[in-house]
């Protein structure tokens, strides 16, 4: 067999990326140490605004420049293009893209764009990297030869909390937080009005979720509640309206219309030639559509940075990823528009069933992906006296804990108390634990790596915030020791555990 001829082979050398945010190369570093520790498929998650594209791009160019081949896998055919236009952009116009009657087939360049259901009907092709978009979708097929290629996988993901990813994705690397890109303006702060509510007492669940027919006749009952409360408060903001199926989208629609306010449906039943010519418009700063209204199409992916409002009225019980999906529609910033916030009209409840939970993930990211698995199902409660509580620094709606407007945080009642004096003991109750806070921090490290802990370090960090009361201090290295941990330690974290699980199982 012949040598394939090199020279002739594309050069990417000399493509040019826009200079990494501060949290971008550490990110792409994490993913390469992961590799040489063995981490052959891992996970990266990176929410609205960190730049999922940028990083996968970059990855793959560091293969190129080496003469490795590289696929970037995506999931819807909007992303297709987009991912297209952003590489060659970057300069990595050299590629191929796997679609349908797609102009771009062309499989002798190391470079492919690929969409996974082309993918998946027509076979994997061999290459040393894939780079999968949206990669909390699993299919089977796509499972399949993940667990079975030699190639290095990395998944992208704002919200890796589907079932099964654990049992994929080997690593988890969060590439910045909610709250850091907020605090470094790549998102913009969501400010939430608390709308009327569509009624769901004794809806019909499946799997302990609302059925979207379910949802949508409930939701049917305020459309015109729905038109009105936008027109009062977010008549001047472009926005995204998602219902909990196309009849519902379609009767919201229709509302909008009537009132003389512009707007388009995007559901799957939508037409690939209307697709093009509704996203084509609304993309623009002049838009005539001010409104537009889908279930989940425009959930992930979809990205026009001047929306200023999107108005959830699709229920949900257990889906936080979809929330967090819906609602980062409209928290990228627009420095070009002078955008400052971006409006939540709840008209499902979902900001106050997920506030604890959401809190959390704004602040911290996952600490494994099986605690975003749990986090996709587990029901919630309505709880209705959370709806009145607001930051009592700022007044920020809805609080819960920590604000996500200012960062004010309502420390829980420690568990420990701290005994005056340079060394500031460490005591349960009566029983002195450790000598100082260090002390009982070396002790959690250790009890958490004995504990067979997929995130030792996150469980301590949990343990210790939940035993003093408050975070521990960042000049805390995690370590490694192996040292005798205080039964009084021991017995209050099994009371955790068990506080914990029956919180669970009550919700």
């Amino acid at each position: 067999m012949n040598e394939p001829l090199f020279d002739l082979l594309p050069d990417y050398s000399e493509a040019r990326f826009p200079p990494p945010r501060t949290f971008q190369d550490p990110a792409i570093d994490s993913i390469i140490a992961g590799r040489r520790a063995g981490h052959r498929v891992q996970m990266l998650c990176a929410p609205t605004g960190a730049g999922k594209s940028y990083l996968g791009l970059k990855l793959c160019h560091a293969a190129l420049k080496t003469g490795r081949k590289a696929t970037f896998v995506c999931d819807r055919k909007s992303l297709i293009n987009q991912t297209s236009a952003v590489a060659s952009a970057y300069g990595l116009h050299q590629h191929g893209i796997i679609q349908a009657q797609n102009p771009r087939f062309n499989m002798d360049l190391p470079f492919q764009i690929a969409s996974v259901q082309t993918v998946m009907e027509r076979g994997w092709h061999d290459t040393h990297l894939i780079i999968i978009d949206e990669a909390h979708t699993l299919y089977q097929s796509m499972v399949e030869h993940v667990k079975t290629t030699k190639a290095t996988v990395i998944g992208l993901s704002a919200t890796p909390f589907s079932r099964g990813l654990g049992q994929v994705f080997t690593n988890l690397i969060n590439a910045a937080t909610m709250h850091e890109l907020t605090e470094s303006g790549e998102l913009v702060p969501l400010r939430v009005m608390s709308c009327t509510r569509i009624n769901m007492d004794g809806a019909r669940t499946s799997d302990g979720e609302w059925t979207d027919k379910a949802a949508a006749e409930r939701g049917m009952e305020i459309v015109g509640d729905v038109v009105s409360e936008w027109t009062r408060y977010a008549e001047s903001r472009k926005t995204i309206v998602f219902g909990s199926n196309v009849r519902h989208c379609e009767e919201l629609c229709r509302q909008f219309n009537e009132c003389g306010v512009m707007a388009e449906v995007f559901t799957h039943a939508t037409k690939d030639n209307e697709r093009e010519r509704i996203l084509s418009e609304f993309s623009r700063p002049d838009s005539a559509i001010r409104v537009l209204i889908s279930v989940e199409a425009l959930a992930k992916g979809f990205d026009v940075k001047d929306v200023g409002c999107v108005v959830d009225c699709r229920p949900l019980r257990k889906s936080l990823s979809t929330a967090i999906q819906m609602w980062g529609r409209g928290l990228r910033a627009s420095k070009e528009t002078g955008k400052t916030d971006c409006l939540l009209l709840d008209h499902s409840g979902n900001i106050v069933r997920f506030i604890e939970d959401f809190t959390h993930f704004f602040y911290h990211g996952l600490d494994s992906l099986d605690e975003g698995e749990k986090l996709d199902r587990s029901v919630r409660k309505d709880v209705s006296e959370r709806e009145t509580l607001s930051c009592p620094k700022c007044g920020y709606k809805p609080f819960f804990r920590r604000c996500m407007s200012c960062g004010h945080e309502t420390a829980p009642q420690a568990a420990v108390a701290a005994l005056p004096g340079q060394m500031q003991e460490i005591f349960i109750g009566k029983s002195r634990v450790a000598a100082n806070e260090r002390d009982l921090w070396v002790q959690l490290c250790s009890y958490a790596n004995s504990s067979n802990s997929k995130n030792p370090r996150g469980r301590a960090w949990h343990l210790f915030r939940n035993i003093s009361g408050h975070e521990p201090p960042r000049s805390f290295p995690f370590s490694t020791d192996a040292v005798n941990v205080d039964p009084a330690i021991i017995r209050k974290i099994k009371s955790l555990d068990i506080a914990f699980m029956k919180a669970r199982s009550a919700a």
